[in-house]
């Protein structure tokens, strides 16, 4: 996908005023995710962006952090200046959109490494129950 029609998705689902403020919050969620995940991931992830929003995938952070959805979504607030429950609808609106952007078979991967309570930000059910609330 190219960097103006993932910006436009994530533009439209945001309910953003500019392609700007998209790729800001685009890159400050995605920024969070590579501190969650391990390179090799970040890497392969990173592969199928566009630039400029595969460097937020590419910086390195060591060993990958093990936090829930609660901190992910704070970590999006501050790297954002938004209220949690904005930081919520900022990561939706990114993560829904990357999931339409790299292959099934990685973004599959990557929900397997995060907490099971945030396979709803990518708009689908999370656990076998259509997702749990324990914040690991």
């Amino acid at each position: 996908m190219r960097l103006d029609e993932f910006l436009t998705l994530v533009r439209d689902r945001g309910e953003y005023h500019s392609e700007d403020e998209a790729e800001q919050v685009s890159t400050a969620v995605l920024w969070v995710i590579a501190s969650r995940i391990g390179p090799d991931e970040a890497a392969g992830l990173a592969s199928d962006l566009p630039a400029p929003l595969d460097d937020a995938l590419r910086l390195e952070r060591g060993r990958p952090e093990t936090f829930g959805r609660e901190e992910f979504l704070r970590r999006v607030a501050q790297r954002t200046g938004a209220r949690p429950r904005t930081a919520e609808w900022d990561a939706g609106a990114v993560l829904s959109t990357l999931g339409e952007a790299v292959p099934g078979d990685r973004v599959e991967h990557l929900l397997a490494q995060l907490p099971e309570d945030c396979a709803d930000l990518f708009g689908r059910r999370g656990g076998p129950e259509g997702g749990t609330h324990d914040g690991r």
